[in-house]
């Protein structure tokens, strides 16, 4: 049987990659520090140790000889929350991610496929994303995000070990972490209204995002592991088909909820992309992807999912490391 091994397996998309390769017979080792995962969001069947992805030593004894693939999923994937902790969020994207290509290289792993983010690209002159854009970051989650692929293509060609890039954009739906103050803006919309709040949010709201649905990207990332033709490639994994502004996001999702919406407008946040979307048309040609979800069965399936597991108030789990004017209200004041 063949071998998979997942960082952040306790995370939302980590986990949810497990279950995929469980049940397509992979046997499933991975691990996970907890930071931004629930424990019981590890499939039963994965073979788990808790350890982070900083600890090198500590890989080494995790992963297993030869295994066939090892997916990166962990890191904390904070973007706005980077300008103002970027110790934390860089040692835990750049670092981390050297740590394990590494590790997988000693351990003689067959492949490497890496999820970066669509913060790579930073402010472009045009949207949607395409993957063959000049990469501009504007916070240090992006500079990490993309400096960690530059190093890992350069490790993989040196050292012969097969790698994919994977671009997931705004990933959404069961066993996402809602209580975390710092991301997942549908999230946090919904844990509040679900307790009568009003959502928080920064500037006009007239950023536009697409979001899209765990098992879409799911869905791709299994053909980096078993199509030899996305070797050596970079793909945007995701819909493309419904991008929406901020506050139009918060309008459906109290219209799914009965909620009279009167939200709470803040300041921006500082080196924020107004305009973010991906294009999914490489992986349309390349692999014949079709979404499956859109987004308001998506949003659909993330609200039943917090309403059944419970509202939960939000906690503070993450230290500002500098704190100034411009650091958001919404963290210092601890308006969640």
């Amino acid at each position: 049987m063949k071998k998979i091994y997942i960082t952040g397996v306790a995370g939302f998309l980590g986990s949810h990659l497990a279950d995929f390769f469980l049940k397509n017979n992979w046997v499933v080792y991975g691990c996970d520090n907890l930071i931004g995962g629930y424990i019981d969001n590890i499939p039963k069947g994965v073979q788990f140790d808790k350890i982070d992805c900083l600890d090198y030593q500590s890989l080494l004894t995790s992963i297993p000889k030869n295994v066939d693939v090892v997916y990166h999923t962990a890191c904390t994937a904070y973007e706005g929350f980077s300008v103002f902790s970027p110790s934390l969020v860089v040692a835990n994207t750049l670092q981390a991610s050297v740590n394990v290509i590494t590790a997988a290289i000693k351990v003689d792993a067959g492949k490497f496929v890496h999820c970066s983010s669509m913060a790579r690209y930073g402010e472009q002159k045009t949207y949607p994303f395409t993957e063959d854009m000049t990469c501009s970051p504007q916070d240090p989650y992006g500079i990490a995000k993309f400096s960690s692929e530059l190093l890992l293509n350069n490790l993989a060609k040196i050292h012969n070990i097969e790698l994919t890039i994977a671009i997931p954009h705004n990933i959404i739906g069961p066993r996402q972490k809602y209580d975390d103050p710092y991301r997942n803006v549908a999230s946090i919309m919904i844990n509040l209204m679900l307790q009568s709040r009003q959502p928080i949010i920064y500037g006009d709201g007239s950023q536009v995002r697409c979001f899209s649905d765990v098992i879409d990207d799911v869905d791709c990332l299994y053909q980096f592991a078993v199509n030899p033709l996305t070797n050596g490639e970079i793909y945007n994994i995701g819909p493309d088909e419904d991008p929406v502004t901020i506050l139009t996001l918060a309008e459906i999702i109290a219209k799914k909820l009965n909620f009279k919406l009167d939200p709470i407008f803040v300041n921006p946040r500082p080196q924020e992309v107004k305009f973010a979307t991906c294009s999914a048309n490489k992986i349309r040609k390349h692999l014949n992807y079709k979404t499956k979800i859109n987004l308001s069965e998506s949003l659909d399936r993330l609200i039943d999912y917090i309403d059944t597991r419970g509202v939960k108030d939000f906690k503070y789990h993450l230290d500002l490391e500098i704190i100034s004017d411009k650091t958001p209200s919404t963290w210092t004041s601890k308006m969640f």
